[in-house]
């Protein structure tokens, strides 16, 4: 079994997302969560796909490379939404949610993925793109969402695997895992390709 060559890391994810925890575990992999809290401003002159890689290396980065043993592997990553330029990030409360889901009703945007995974020896920084398509979205529907779900741990202000993505998501082209927060197919590949010297 190609898991086998994985078994004898320490991985450690590093957030505290549920959706991240979540479809890593459904890799089959064994993991701890150690999440660090890093202030997430970033340069303004960097493009939605920089930033999304630049905060995903700031996570992995708080984690000092001289403390770590040989087999320990942090995956980071952090996730953008990018509308016409526009980044939109977690809403502060709910007229900030509606706002976003306003602007994002009846487009195409972008869903940025950084994904950061580093060992003692080797650093490797990628980021995976989808496009996601909202049907126009009316204020009813707004409302009842955000009530009801309160989506103000992300980006962009909506869960695509919840209620708002069932009615709402017209298309999406490329990973769905990724606008979930983790493109796993390429995590596990990276991990596989770049990381298994060490088992």
């Amino acid at each position: 079994m190609i898991n086998k060559r994985l078994q004898d890391f320490n991985i450690v994810l590093a957030s505290r997302s549920p959706r991240r925890q979540y479809l890593l575990k459904e890799l089959g992999l064994d993991f701890e969560i150690i999440s660090t809290d890093v202030n997430e401003e970033y340069p303004d002159t960097l493009s939605p796909s920089e930033i999304a890689i630049f905060l995903a290396e700031k996570k992995a980065e708080n984690f000092d490379t001289a403390r770590m043993h040989e087999k320990m592997i942090i995956v980071a990553a952090d996730t953008v939404v990018s509308l016409e330029g526009e980044i939109l990030g977690k809403p502060r409360d709910h007229e900030e949610a509606t706002t976003m889901l306003k602007k994002l009703s009846g487009k195409q945007h972008a869903v940025i993925t950084g994904v950061c995974i580093k060992s003692k020896t080797k650093k490797t920084c990628f980021e995976v793109t989808s496009k996601v398509c909202f049907k126009e979205l009316c204020d009813e529907e707004i409302d009842y969402y955000i009530n009801n779900f309160r989506p103000y741990d992300k980006a962009g202000g909506y869960g695509i695997q919840e209620w708002i993505g069932y009615i709402g998501i017209s298309r999406i082209e490329g990973s769905f895992f990724n606008v979930m927060g983790l493109p796993v197919k390429e995590v596990y590949e990276e991990l596989l390709k770049n990381y298994s010297y060490l088992c």
